[in-house]
């Protein structure tokens, strides 16, 4: 049929409401006109049709997707104009090369309408008239870009591409002024289109958006419409069942037949959930660089808000229960294969876009004077702080938060809350740990309690004695007596607090509490290796109490024995240590390949410890330990554990660890004092009584 023809056809069929296999010929058809019809107006009325005809705008069940089928009948007829252009142009210098011969005709040629691509293309934009609305003629202008300049085609001419995305832009700003009274699928299509174009616009270009008004539809669209508010996972708690059996007495079931999953998977394949990373960039943009404070402000309460939705939802998920390192344990094998792997990956797509967008807002908060006001800095970063810590069960899985937006994120939130103690103290307060002697044994709340050590591990130096004492020591302490199975998320607890103790330790104006706690922590710390901390981690956290029990520190004026007594107290467990080689596990194993780390027995790690408190002891006391520790070290049978501590006393004299007073004392010891017949032979010799040579005569027998 000639395209005239069949052009009256299809707009006799746009006026009416078609079932989806007549509506699905009727995009093919309106594909097949656009790249065939040759007259530039009837392209005009094509297109000015089309985005007001019921068969499109009216099908049933018309939703985002279908919007964006306007985009690709626009991309595809695109392609074919330019694909068309571009055989012709072939055609043309073949011809002329050819000598004044013709080549033979083709077999079968495809027809075209013959226009180049900057004609079609102002054909089609002459479509979007006042008839449709901005948001739609966004859709055209989207379509029309992709299909000519998408994946640097650069198919228009110079003045054209320029002119085309300007179009974009301003039927972007008219579509988002207007998208209040369009409604929510406009909304979503705007920011889908935007998707679509904004890479292809010009820097120029992207910066005269409207992004006071992007940036609240984008964070509408990606956490509503995408996400839904993560109220899918309380239809996913419908569907989750306690299975019986098992060696752990049961786990969880979620079915791949569940409903929760088929709708799981069906806002997995939406366009937004799909297309979650570029639209966290675009929102990261639309932050960046909106005008107005307020706008910024406002988004960053939508992100509290929801990552508050996302907790307590997940909170009331059975799923929450089961630790991701265990699951297979934990989880019906259907639901570990199947079911377990989707929901993750929905889960991260989240996070990224929250944490992308996050970002940007931290990054705005270091250069906007609204946002850098006293008044204002710390509460920013609570916020902040606050959206990690609501989707740290995400964030603490398998390495998720090991990248550098979530890092800086993470940081930066850190240092500017670290300015303000009074910030430091609410936040801490706001989300401290139940009080009791009991660990927690629900999953959630042990991950909630990881990153509460985490952050509060940055934050004693902001807070008075008795905040760190209420709001870091006690929270800790609960974990340092655990005594129960140490799964992988309880290890890294257990350093945590760990971490958060030796961090409160570390600061001088926190003496008093240091002179109360340092005993007892080390008991706590003895007690735990070597079964919950590897020798690293003790090795570090005595190091770091001796530091700060010694000179030049206050407290050992205070306390002058103190020190020496916590060195007692290692030596006596030196002397009952066990001296069979550790096994490390695998986090160990690898930290311990990281720093150099040898073979090591409970025995020699704690000798090491000893051998890397001397630089900090008092001037008195660093000779008569010297000796102690080398007497110690050749205590160790084992040459294969004796060689790694032998060198580490070798490190310890010659590296510069100690400062010139101890390096003296450390020379003379070595060269004048038998330190060194010590170290290297263990004092071993003859027993002999000192005397003058030829004072004495030899004893003779006289018989």
């Amino acid at each position: 049929m000639p395209a005239d023809r069949l052009l009256n056809t299809l707009l006799q069929y746009y006026q009416d409401v078609h079932d989806d296999p007549k509506s699905e010929q009727i995009l093919g058809t309106t594909v097949h006109l656009l790249t065939h019809l040759s007259n530039p107006l009837n392209l005009g009325v094509l297109t000015s049709q089309l985005l007001t005809a019921p068969a499109i705008w009216q099908r049933p069940g018309f939703d985002l997707s279908h919007a964006l089928r306007v985009v690709s009948i626009y991309n595809t007829a695109a392609l074919r104009v330019r694909q068309d252009a571009a055989e012709a142009l072939e055609k043309k210098k073949n011809n002329n090369t050819s000598g004044g011969f013709l080549p033979p005709p083709p077999t079968q040629e495809r027809e075209s309408g013959g226009l180049k691509p900057d004609d079609w293309a102002r054909a089609v934009v002459k479509g979007a008239d006042d008839r449709s609305a901005r948001w739609q003629h966004l859709l055209v202008l989207t379509g029309v870009l992709i299909g000519f300049e998408g994946n640097d085609r650069r198919t228009l001419s110079r003045s054209l591409r320029n002119t085309l995305q300007q179009a974009v832009v301003v039927a972007a700003n008219l579509a988002l002024r207007s998208h209040a009274e369009d409604g929510p699928l406009a909304e979503a299509a705007i920011v889908m289109a935007l998707n679509y174009a904004f890479p292809l616009l010009s820097p120029h270009h992207q910066a005269q958006l409207d992004c006071d008004v992007l940036l609240p539809v984008m964070l509408w669209a990606m956490l509503r419409e995408g996400c839904g508010d993560g109220l899918f996972l309380q239809d996913i708690a419908r569907d989750v069942t306690q299975t019986v059996g098992g060696g752990g007495g049961g786990g969880c079931s979620w079915p791949q037949h569940a409903p929760s999953f088929a709708m799981l998977v069906e806002l997995d394949r939406r366009p937004v959930m799909s297309n979650m990373g570029p639209l966290a960039k675009m929102a990261a943009f639309a932050a960046t660089h909106a005008k107005d404070t307020s706008v910024v402000l406002q988004a960053q309460e939508d992100l509290v808000l929801f990552s508050h939705k996302l907790l307590d939802a997940w909170a009331k998920n059975r799923l929450s229960g089961v630790e991701y390192g265990l699951a297979s344990a934990q989880l019906s094998p259907e639901t570990l294969e199947a079911t377990w792997p989707v929901l993750w990956q929905v889960l991260r797509k989240i996070m990224f876009g929250v944490v992308a967008t996050l970002q940007a807002i931290v990054a705005r908060s270091l250069l906007d004077p609204r946002m850098l006001h006293e008044a204002v800095a710390p509460g920013v970063a609570a916020k902040s702080l606050q959206i990690l810590r609501n989707i740290c069960f995400i964030s603490s899985v398998n390495g998720n938060d090991a990248f550098q937006v979530y890092t800086f994120t993470y940081l930066t939130s850190l240092d500017v809350i670290c300015r303000s103690g009074a910030a430091c103290e609410k936040f801490l307060s706001d989300f401290r740990p139940a009080d009791g002697l009991a660990v927690p044994s629900a999953h959630l709340q042990r991950t909630l309690d990881l990153y509460y050590l985490n952050a509060a591990e940055h934050m004693p130096l902001s807070l008075t004695t008795e905040a760190a004492d209420a709001l870091i020591i006690k929270p800790a302490t609960s974990y340092l007596g655990f005594d129960g199975v140490m799964s992988p998320t309880m290890s890294h607890i257990f350093e945590s607090a760990h971490s958060a103790v030796l961090s409160v330790l570390s600061c001088p104006q926190h003496s008093a509490l240091t002179i109360q706690l340092a005993p007892f922590y080390i008991v706590k710390l003895f007690e735990s290796f070597p079964h919950h901390i590897s020798p690293r981690q003790f090795r570090v956290a005595f190091k770091t109490v001796i530091q700060m029990v010694s000179p030049p520190f206050q407290i050992a004026a205070q306390e002058p024995l103190l020190g020496e007594t916590l060195l007692e107290m290692l030596l006596q467990h030196i002397a009952i240590a066990s001296t069979v080689p550790l096994a490390p596990d695998e986090a160990t194993q690898a930290a311990a390949t990281e720093s150099g780390e040898t073979l090591q027995s409970p025995q020699s790690a704690l000798v090491l410890a000893l051998i890397d408190a001397l630089p900090f002891l008092p001037l008195p006391l660093v000779e008569e330990w010297m000796a102690i520790a080398a007497q110690t070290l050749n205590a160790i049978a084992d040459p294969r554990l004796r060689r790694p501590v032998k060198e580490r006393f070798w490190d310890i004299l010659i590296n510069g660890e100690m400062d010139v007073e101890r390096s003296a004392i450390g020379v003379a010891w070595w060269g004048t004092k038998g330190g060194r017949e010590l170290v290297l032979n263990g004092g071993a010799g003859p027993a002999e009584q000192p005397m003058m040579s030829g004072a004495l005569m030899t004893t003779e027998s006289k018989l």
